[in-house]
């Protein structure tokens, strides 16, 4: 995907994973995949923007407060997801 289509996008597109209204796992998805994302890029010391594409799309789905208890949980060790 082009870098001039991914700023375009001012809300999440649709996603095939997740054809139903509610949208909380994938919110949740999208959070994993940032963190996952940047995890490995910066390991290999590779550039981290490919991954703004999922920040956008859980920023856009999640509320703040989901994100802030969850980077909270992340500095604290104990977030439930893997990353």
């Amino acid at each position: 995907m082009s870098q001039a289509k991914i700023k375009n996008y001012r809300t999440a597109p649709f996603d095939a994973r997740f054809p139903n209204t509610n949208q909380t796992r994938n919110c949740f998805q999208n959070y994993l995949d940032f963190h996952r994302c940047n995890k490995a890029l910066s390991d290999k010391g590779q550039d981290v923007a490919p991954c703004d594409w999922y920040q956008r799309v859980y920023k856009s789905l999640c509320p703040l407060s989901w994100v802030a208890k969850w980077d909270d949980q992340i500095e604290a060790g104990s977030f439930p997801g893997k990353i």
